[in-house]
Order: C-alpha cells, then structure tokens, then sequence
C-alpha cells in the first residue's frame, strides 16, 4: 500500500463531505476520494434542503454537529416553516439554496479540515483479507484506477448515483452519475466479488429554464418567512434578501403531449430496470399513472442569486428533447420558455440493505461502512445524515471506541436507519413524519436538547455550543413555569394552552411572554411541551421499555448456528445480519419472539 489513512471515504456528494468530516474531527487520520473535488457537496437535483421530516433530520445532524444545516444559512436564499397551521410535530424547516454557493462552501468546509485530505481518482477495487474469529472478511484498504494503493482499516462507500450510473433521455443513453460526469463501474464488480447483493434504483431530474424567458405576470408567487429562521442551531441570526419562487401547473395539453410520446421515454420503453421514487415520480410517470388528473403542480425555483437557471420542480422527466421542448411550453408562463439543459433520469447500484447493520456497517465485511444513495435512499437528507453517522462510527472503530448507534425513540435519523436495516426498500427510500412513532417527541425544534449531549460525548460539540443548548433548556423551563403560575378567567396559561383550539401566539399568552425574549423555535417547544404533556409523557414511557430491549448486548462472536431451536430462517438472518442487539435482532424478517426467547437464553448461558 503507498498511502496510510485511519479511514477512507468514496464519494464527494452530501453524504461523503459528512462521513468526511465526522471522521477528521474525531482525531483520525481520513482520506476522501472523489472523481472531481470541485462537485464535493454539488446539489445534483433540486436546488433546496430540507422540507416536511427532511428538515428534522436537517436539524439532527445539526445538533450532532453536521455541517448540512450550517451550510444551508450561509448559501439559502429562501427559507420557510412548513405546516406552520399543523402542530409542532409535523413542522419542518425548507430552505431554498443558491446552487452555487452551497457548493462552494461544502467544498471550502471539507478542504480546510485539518486531518482530511482529498484525492483525486476513482476507486475500484476493495481490498479485503482473512476472516474474523466470527468468519467476517475485513476490509484492509482500496485501489484506485491510477494504481494507487490506500490502507485503510475503515472504507465508508458513499456512492450516490455513481455506482455504475447510466444516463437516459429518449433514445440517448450513456453512462455517467451525473450529465457530464463518469461513473463508477469497476467499484460495481468488486462488491459483486465480495458476494454482496446489489439491487437498481433510478432518479431523474427536470429540464432547466431560462428565467428571462419565463412570464411571471400571471403566476402565483410564494415568499419566504419574515424575518427568515435559520436552519442550524449554531446561526445567531439571518440577514438575507430573501427570492420568492413561483407556482404553475401542467395542463391538459401538456398531459396530451406526454401521452402521446409517452412510448419514447425509456421508463415506459423498458431501457430503465431500477424502480423510481414513488412519492416523486418523473411527469410522465404521473401523467400515465393518474390519467384522471387534469394538472399537476409545478414550482419554479431559481437556482442561486446571479442564476439565469430556473428549477421547474415537479416536471422530473427522461422524455426526448424535442418532446421536453414541446410540452414546457405549454405550461402557464412557460409558452415561450428557453430549455438551458434538458431532463434525464439515472439508474444506478445500490446496497441491498438487509446486508447492513445499525452502525452502518456492512454486516460480511467487517470495517466496510456505506451511506447514502448506495444504501438504496434518495435525498441529499437522508444521504447527509447517513453520511455523518458512518463517519463517526468508521472514526470510533479506528480508535477502538464503542459505535455510535441512535435508536428510534431518539431521532429520525435512528428511525431512518432502523428501517433500513430491517427491510430492503423496493423504491428508493425517504424520510416522512408517519415513520417516526415517536414522532410528538423528534421534532425540529428541539433536536438540539435531544442530541448535543450526544454530539458533546463524542468530542465534536463545543464548549460555547454545549452552553448554548443549556440556556436554552433555562429559557424554556422558566417559560413554562410562568405560564403555570399566571392565571386568566381563573385558570392558568398552562391550561389555556392546552385546549386544541389556543396556540402560543395567543394574546392571552403572547405578551405574558415577550419579556422573556424567547426564539421562534424555543416559543414552539415550550408549546409543544405544554400542549402535549400527556402523550409525550405515555411515549417516554413506551420509549423506555424500547431502550430496554435495545440494552441487551448480542456478543460479537456468538455462534447462531449453535442456538438450539432457532428456526432455519432466524439462524440465516441473525447469522447474514449481526444484530447488535435484541432489540436489533426483533426488527429483522423472519426472526420470531420465540426465537428471541431462545437466543435470550444462549446470551444468560454465556453469562451476558
């Protein structure tokens, strides 16, 4: 091996810069290997972050100390509080980005990371050796297609859409994970090799439109929040000029058009094998799908400050050019719109995810860690928060520390994972407030109180940043003490509060308030906490019985196969997977609470 790193991560999207990052300030020495280090952090799709429970993990990663949130205040140029008519529990914040600069300052974030260097190069070949005591393979280092040699103990994939990407458009094809950029096909044989599953997914992306061709006068525009919250916790303040975005629709002459060339989009053609998101399918997908449907919405989003490009958000499209160029136009405010690129999917490799384990560690190959789009997710969310997560948990393996591992009960990201873990997703994967059982408790607003003592543990928060949070917790405490003390009509404010029909910017609460000088964010817990005492209460204790169950430790080099009257299947799984836990091993298909019982009592026997 020529080169000698602690921890290598492959790729240069969302979830490389996080793992990339997480790794180099935990103290380890990490390498980033990237196909062009000028994409790092590049916004492939939509230029925006967050949105309904995308934001909360936003948040999450936030208060891990992640870099998504902050990045997002420094380069948005719109930002707003989602279902801010819903309760605390399902708000989310979204930003709008300038393209641009959120890669700029990704790219100038992981270049001046002390402990981090980035090489150029494409990675195609793990090097892995030897089996463990438990009969797992380890991974010892990479090669790259240059010939050079990487050791390192700890390898985290993070692929995106590159894993042996190909672009379609019509007839056109070729490969690539991204217009003009290669893929990644060799890095494709050598999982194969190792025997690891891999499955296809597809995405795709709009056309982009000229802004000064586009008629504006008739559309309805939508405005950010005034004043703007920020997205991370650690931003004081925001003084942006904020853009609005605006809002169209197709019409029954777009659906017309698409339908009649719907045949020529490789998706209906059978070009594309990998399955799509369904909860954002390409326009002509919707258009065959939902034949009943008259118009479906469009927003066009500017893609940065100095940008002529305009993102027409919910036209996602692989139809030729000519027929992209057709039916644009017949969009409100799009009749004489120029295209700057036109749209195209892309199909790619993922992990199949029953091959990964809580820690994000595939499950066969000890020290091989995966995040993001390879682990069969879509967004630069799910992927960022993943990312980090792997990161981290590359770092403590290096140093010999135990992994960072979040639970349901704790976050989205515990949530995200866990649902990974345990079932392969058939379309590619993401985040909504309905996964989270607990989700009264995982709100954005409070991630900080949940999670920087978690950050702080790990030795990535800082001083100033742990104070911070515990102001924070003051604040809120003397909040709702005060609304407990003050009464009105002879109740107090706390129970006001309570009533389904009264939210805290009620006038019987609002000016009690105010002296206090509570954030938008710290008004909304306080609220939250109020208003849904009871159940938050019943959850805590629901999630307490949940920690419980994940306490029970699994060792590392139990013998499933020995475990008399484990069914077939259940020794297969537990013996595929490692779960690290009982409560790891509950969630896995196929593994029943009598094979629980039973592998509850081989623990005991062994004195665990």
């Amino acid at each position: 091996m020529t080169a000698a790193y602690e921890v290598v991560v492959v790729g240069g999207g969302h979830a490389g810069a996080e793992a990339a990052l997480a790794a180099a300030r935990l103290g380890v020495r990490t390498a980033m290997v990237v196909l062009d280090p000028r994409a790092i952090g590049r916004m492939s799709c939509n230029p925006a972050i967050g949105g309904i429970a995308k934001g909360q993990l936003v948040r999450e990663l936030d208060a891990l100390g992640g870099e998504m949130g902050l990045a997002t205040d420094a380069a948005g140029i719109q930002f707003r509080m989602l279902n801010t008519s819903k309760g605390p529990a399902v708000r989310s914040p979204r930003a709008q980005c300038d393209r641009e600069s959120y890669n700029r300052e990704m790219c100038a974030r992981v270049l001046a990371q002390p402990g981090l260097a980035v090489l150029q190069g494409e990675a195609v070949e793990l090097v892995v050796e030897g089996a463990s005591a438990t009969g797992r393979r380890r991974v010892v280092g990479l090669r790259l297609a240059d010939g050079r040699e990487l050791a390192a103990p700890q390898v985290v994939l993070t692929t995106g859409t590159f894993l042996s990407g190909q672009l379609f458009a019509g007839e056109w094809t070729s490969a690539g994970g991204r217009l003009g950029e290669a893929g990644a096909s060799r890095l494709s044989t050598s999982l194969r090799a190792l025997g690891l599953a891999l499955g296809r997914h597809k995405t795709g992306t709009p056309p982009r439109l000229a802004r000064d061709t586009i008629d504006f006068a008739g559309l309805e525009p939508q405005h950010g929040d005034e004043p703007p919250r920020p997205f991370s916790f650690r931003t004081a303040r925001l003084d942006v000029e904020q853009l609005p975005c605006w809002l169209t629709h197709t019409t029954t002459a777009t659906h017309a058009v698409i339908a009649r060339n719907a045949s020529r989009s490789p998706l209906f053609a059978g070009r594309i094998v990998g399955t799509g998101p369904r909860y954002c399918p390409s326009v002509e997908d919707k258009v065959v799908r939902f034949a009943d449907k008259d118009a479906h919405l469009v927003f066009l989003e500017p893609e940065g400050r100095a940008s002529d490009a305009i993102y027409p958000n919910g036209i996602s499209t692989s139809l030729p050019p000519e027929v992209q160029e057709e039916f644009v136009r017949t969009i409100p405010g799009l009749a004489d719109v120029r295209i700057l690129r036109h749209g195209y999917a892309v199909e790619y490799d993922y992990l199949r995810t029953e091959q990964i384990r809580a820690d994000l560690q595939v499950a066969d190959v000890s020290g091989l860690y995966s995040a993001g789009q390879i682990n069969g997710t879509s967004g630069y969310e799910e992927a960022a928060g993943q990312g980090f997560v792997a990161g981290v948990n590359a770092a403590l393996a290096a140093q010999g520390r135990p992994p960072l591992v979040l639970d349901r009960a704790s976050s989205y990201l515990g949530v995200m994972i866990d649902d990974l873990c345990r079932v392969n997703p058939a379309e590619p994967y993401r985040m909504f407030t309905s996964r989270a059982e607990f989700r009264l408790s995982l709100r954005s607003d409070n991630a900080d109180r949940r999670l920087s003592a978690i950050a702080a543990e790990l030795g990535i928060l800082g001083a100033a940043d742990r104070a911070r949070v515990g102001e924070k917790e003051r604040r809120i405490a003397a909040a709702t003490a005060l609304l407990a003390q003050t009464r009105c009509d002879g109740h107090t404010l706390v129970e006001w509060l309570r009533r389904p029909e009264l939210w805290i910017d009620d006038p019987r609460l609002a000016p009690v308030l105010a002296p206090l000088g509570l954030a938008p964010d710290e008004l909304s817990e306080v609220e939250a906490e109020v208003k849904y005492a009871g159940y938050v209460a019943r959850q805590a204790r629901d999630v307490e019985r949940l920690r419980r169950l994940e306490a029970r430790a699994i060792p590392v080099d139990v013998d499933f196969g020995a475990v008399s009257g484990l069914s077939r299947e259940a020794r297969e799984r537990l013996t595929q997977r490692r779960p690290r836990s009982i409560g790891e091993a509950s969630r896995l298909p196929g593994v029943t609470p009598a094979d629980l019982s039973l592998l509850l009592v081989a623990i005991a026997a062994r004195g665990g």
